[in-house]
């Protein structure tokens, strides 16, 4: 099988970075427990203070200075796990902390695609380099339905994510009883930011295919947790209506506040086809679930289009509502894959090099994080459905024969197998640059 490819060229996204840095203790909605409990501690601390002043009780010990203290860090530096209980369970979630880290910091989830798992998808994003170039909390939990739509062949498992509504890629729905993954992923931040000090406003969740409509997910129910989302060939901005797949279900997505939103899709994926297909797990095109998007957000109806590389188009919605942000980027001929990535996945079609998903989303979230403790601003109705354009006559049944459940599973199976030749090598050649 092929070995594992390393890009030459610098792609868009990498040039000027910045140095490693610890990042501002800035605060904003929500407020998660660790900070409520930090801001009862100061509110006792000026009730104390406010008796004593009084001469009400001399008694009256005052609240420890501890409590109000910053967060202490005990998540370790580099790679580690952390348990998170959940519906009676215990799921360890692998993460990676920046070395020499200090205060708050931010937190991203990176979810892998479907019939993988959360060390695969750390190794095709490689956002862990990202992270400790630019300081910020990678997570890389795992989905919980595996055997039998997915058959165990990886050392770490085979499994999907429970997206509300929505098939899975073997075209059966997740089995009744199937873990609340928008349950278990708000736990996930929960816990590391129990562990890890996480900054408020800076919760952000990334994914590939799967993983990336799991994100699309995490936006429409909890804009409360996360600031921004950047799917990988898998933006979605609600369900596909059943009665007309290329339309979005009018309700299915609903956000409390606006979400900044940011996606890569290559025109050639087979998997989830950029004009959309007649797969319920997908239906709608990529253009009509950023225009759904745009409209949660408030963004104006139509996008600008820039040319960022030679065959990466830029498509951004201008005037959004506070908060709200909604960008993509159209990768020419590329295919199922995640641009930039040092990972093969030539099975699943061209990856382009010319742009850095991992490091243009990190910019993305940094500019998107919320850092106002504000009342929630007011949100747009539901994504209208609006039908998008369908593919050709021609072009409809050849699309729809190759994203067959068989035929998705077989290529994804295939696309990992390569991609897990070598990955010891690339893990310690990442820890060597770390």
């Amino acid at each position: 099988m092929p070995p594992l490819v390393a890009n030459t060229e610098r792609p868009l996204g990498f040039q000027q970075r910045r140095p490693a840095h610890p990042l501002n203790d800035e605060t904003g909605p929500p407020v998660t427990p660790r900070t409520a409990h930090r801001i009862a501690g100061i509110a006792g601390i000026a009730v104390a203070a406010l008796i004593a002043a009084a001469g009400l009780g001399a008694a009256a010990a005052p609240a420890s200075a501890a409590t109000a203290d910053a967060c202490t860090r005990t998540l370790p530096a580099g790679a580690s796990s952390i348990p998170v209980p959940f519906g009676g369970a215990t799921y360890a979630v692998p993460v990676h902390v920046p070395a020499g880290a200090t205060g708050e910091l931010p937190l991203v989830l990176d979810l892998h695609g479907s019939n993988a798992n959360g060390t695969v998808q750390a190794q095709i994003s490689g956002l862990a380099a990202v992270a400790d170039a630019e300081g910020f909390i990678v997570a890389n939990p795992s989905g919980a339905i595996g055997a039998p739509a997915f058959a165990q062949t990886l050392p770490d498992g085979n499994w999907g994510w429970n997206v509300p509504g929505v098939p899975l890629t073997s075209g059966t729905f997740p089995p009744d009883g199937s873990r609340d993954d928008v349950a278990f992923l708000t736990a996930v931040v929960e816990a590391i930011d129990a562990q890890g000090c996480v900054a408020e406003g800076s919760v952000f969740a990334t994914g590939f295919s799967g993983g990336g409509r799991m994100a699309s997910a995490l936006a429409c129910s909890r804009a409360d947790v996360f600031a921004a989302v950047a799917p990988v060939a898998g933006l979605r901005a609600g369900r596909a209506d059943p009665a007309a797949l290329a339309t979005i279900e009018a309700g299915s997505c609903a956000p409390t506040r606006p979400v900044a939103v940011l996606s890569f899709h290559g025109t050639a994926d087979v998997v989830n086809p950029y004009p959309g297909n007649a797969d319920p797990r997908w239906g709608y095109s990529v253009a009509a679930a950023a225009a759904g998007w745009a409209a949660l957000d408030g963004c104006d109806a139509t996008p600008t289009s820039t040319t960022a590389t030679a065959t990466a188009t830029r498509i951004a919605f201008a005037g959004c509502a506070e908060g709200g942000a909604v960008e993509y980027y159209e990768l020419a001929g590329g295919g199922h894959t995640w641009p930039g990535t040092t990972v093969d996945l030539s099975a699943l079609g061209a990856t382009d090099a010319s742009v850095s998903a991992s490091a243009l989303m990190w910019d993305f979230f940094e500019a998107n994080a919320r850092t106002a403790a504000a009342e929630e601003p007011p949100v747009a109705s539901p994504a209208p459905s609006a039908p998008a354009a369908p593919p050709s006559a021609e072009q409809a049944p050849r699309e729809l024969a190759a994203t067959g459940p068989a035929s998705v599973l077989a290529a994804i199976s295939l696309a990992i197998g390569l991609a897990l030749i070598g990955a010891s090598a690339v893990g310690a050649a990442r820890r060597r640059r770390a």
